[in-house]
């Protein structure tokens, strides 16, 4: 990103003003990151570079400086597109990205856990992102649903894989290390890494993974959650469709979706949403959710809808 010069004339054009952070900000490891972030997985499936491309600008335009991105998705068509769309970069940019898995032979995804495979994942998406740090690497582990599931020599333990991503901090490749789907016994195993960032299935309607936010509330640490609203999976509940929720939101002149992002941002002021799209409009629409205000008594009914410890 250009800077200008501190000193003026009348001749200096107006500077742009900087967009406000959607959602506000917070802390992601070392970067003052906006609440309202993007999750680029869904770029595989968009139309074209070209949609990707428009995707992307939009969401720098609006204030976005948190991308959350990994080799393996589209099996790097993701991190083409970003490149292509973004590069070079805004300085304030957080490129964020994830290992533990890989592209297999017939195009699913494989485990790959070995502390050599993350390190070869690193280097993939520095190389193809085009940059020579990630602002963020979380490790997606694989002993807990959903997904995958390690197996063989690919069940390793934490401390090996810990050590490699620490050893990779160190050179300079990557800023912090995060953790994704992990229980709250391998979240406390790893807290003398320095864990900047978890990231697990959470929704209004999924407390399941509160002991684990639990921790995170403990030790300041960011919490980013993945199926933010409600299960992906058929059969299993929607936020949008909850009536609670479609109600409120009725009531509130907003959308369901909109709703229930909002209820995750107040839950804790370390969340961090990585909502993604391929559409502008829906790119809108996540976005506006920063600014929707909850009054407490929706809160209070909203809180109701799951327990900790169940899917509600």
């Amino acid at each position: 990103m250009t800077t200008s010069s501190s000193s003026s004339s009348p001749s200096d054009p107006t500077p742009t003003p900087s967009p406000a952070r959607p959602g506000g900000t917070a802390k992601l490891g070392d970067h003052a990151v906006a609440r309202i972030g993007f999750g680029a997985m869904q770029l595989e499936g968009s139309t074209g570079d070209r949609e990707a491309t428009a995707v992307l600008r939009a969401v720098v335009a609006a204030g976005v400086n948190h991308i959350d991105t990994a080799q393996f998705y589209g099996a790097g068509i993701c991190n083409d597109r970003i490149r292509t769309a973004l590069a070079p970069y805004p300085d304030d940019l957080a490129l964020v990205s994830k290992v533990g898995a890989d592209n297999g032979p017939d195009g699913g995804l494989v485990p790959a856990q070995r502390p050599g495979e993350l390190r070869r994942q690193v280097e993939a998406n520095l190389t193809a992102l085009g940059v020579e740090r990630l602002a963020v690497v979380n490790l997606r582990r694989l002993d807990i649903p959903p997904g995958l599931i390690a197996e063989g020599d690919q069940r390793v333990d934490l401390d090996s894989q810990l050590a490699e991503l620490s050893a990779l901090r160190d050179e300079g490749k990557l800023g912090g290390i995060g953790l994704s789907a992990v229980d709250a016994d391998t979240l406390r195993a790893a807290l003398p890494a320095g864990i900047v960032c978890v990231q697990n299935g959470y929704s209004v309607l999924d407390r399941s993974a509160e002991p684990v936010l639990d921790l995170c509330r403990e030790h300041g640490i960011a919490w980013v959650p993945f199926f933010p609203l409600g299960s992906a999976f058929p059969g299993l509940p929607k936020a949008t469709e909850n009536p609670t929720v479609v109600a409120l939101a009725t009531e509130l002149g907003a959308t369901p979706a909109q709703v229930a992002l909002a209820w995750l941002l107040a839950h804790y002021d370390g969340t961090l949403l990585i909502p993604g799209t391929s559409n502008p409009a829906h790119l809108g629409e996540n976005l506006a959710a920063g600014d929707v205000v909850l009054p407490a008594s929706a809160i209070t009914e909203l809180d109701g809808l799951a327990a900790p410890g169940r899917i509600g």
